[in-house]
């Protein structure tokens, strides 16, 4: 099923100062808001997933599913500044007639979750009975809380935030410098930089998985093997998959936007005196084995959230495993809603 469009042809003013003359935001839905509003359940997404939420987590998200369309109105929204139908490098600029590619402005997740904003509004939505979000989805939910706190009325964040780590932004810039490495990455075409987003996809998938998910199913049982070993395979199979499927500028611009991420930037408090700004109830959900967003980071949100449980999920798929631990995530999530 495509994604709808929500088009907004008034100036967009970014946190940055830069204007967008308008905006494109795709969306999708699934059930039906009930006569009262309070069914809404709104689901951000993180790095490269797009709005088909119960594509990428179908496990969750569907019908008989513990966020089921039957029960619930379900929103996804494109975030800015990709390329699956949401205003970003790819779009076309009015000004120009032509793609932006590399001269599109950079964003925050601010910025993000103004457009969201936008397209609450369109929808007519008045309350959002759960924002979730998990990693990038994470930090749009936080400051989506913070923007709006008399709108959301509860939180599901998972592996993810209140500020992106040192060690984030340090993972982020070896991406980008995989990228910039591709000499044709500021190109204007869209398979620009192609090779580099592979290289960077690498680096990723490193940080998403972790030592023991790589040993238990990536090792080579022929100890006479010199080369083309199964752990090679398998990096170079998810880099041209990721490469088949995104836009190298996408990446580099959205890995910016995570690395700004702080809830404190701009306010008169620290980060745990504007996570307490958050009154709503929160479940808080963190994975053993994630290095890139580790529990620590979580444990963090639920001692300075007023209104926190605290979970953590023991995986060894590391980051990854909030987008398929779905039987244990969904199973929490179920029991705190009760």
């Amino acid at each position: 099923m495509a994604a709808q469009i929500y088009h907004n042809n008034q100036a967009f003013t970014l946190e940055s100062g830069v204007i967008l003359p308008e905006l494109n935001i795709a969306y999708h839905t699934y059930g039906h808001l009930n006569s009262t509003g309070s069914n809404v359940v709104w689901i951000c997404h993180a790095l490269t997933a797009n709005a088909d939420v119960t594509d990428w987590w179908q496990g969750l998200v569907g019908p008989d599913k513990p966020i089921d369309p039957a029960q619930h109105f379900i929103i996804c929204a494109n975030i800015l500044g990709s390329c699956y139908g949401s205003s970003g490098p790819l779009s076309i600029n009015p000004a120009t007639n032509e793609p932006y590619y590399h001269s599109f402005p950079q964003v925050t997740v601010r910025d993000m979750v103004k457009a969201h904003v936008l397209l609450r509004k369109h929808l007519g939505i008045e309350q959002i009975h759960i924002l979730v979000g998990g990693s990038m989805g994470g930090y749009q939910a936080l400051e989506w809380g913070l923007l709006e706190p008399e709108r959301i009325q509860r939180l599901c964040l998972l592996s993810t935030g209140a500020a992106e780590s040192a060690w984030g932004i340090g993972i982020h810039t070896a991406q980008r410098l995989a990228i910039q490495a591709d000499s044709t990455w500021q190109d204007n075409f869209p398979e620009a930089g192609a090779n580099g987003l592979k290289a960077a996809r690498a680096i990723g998938m490193i940080t998403y998985r972790n030592y023991q998910t790589f040993v238990r199913t990536q090792s080579d049982p022929d100890k006479e093997k010199t080369d083309n070993f199964l752990a090679t395979s398998y990096i170079n199979y998810q880099g041209n998959k990721l490469v088949k499927r995104f836009n190298a500028q996408c990446y580099w611009l959205l890995t910016k936007a995570m690395d700004s991420h702080n809830i404190s930037r701009g306010r008169t408090t620290d980060l745990a005196g504007t996570l307490a700004l958050l009154k709503q109830p929160a479940l808080i959900i963190g994975i053993t084995s994630d290095i890139l967003c580790p529990p620590e980071e979580q444990l963090f949100l639920s001692q300075h959230l007023p209104h926190a449980t605290y979970h953590e999920i023991d995986s060894s798929y590391g980051h990854d495993g909030f987008l398929i631990e779905f039987e244990k995530i969904g199973k929490i999530l179920c029991d705190w809603l009760k």
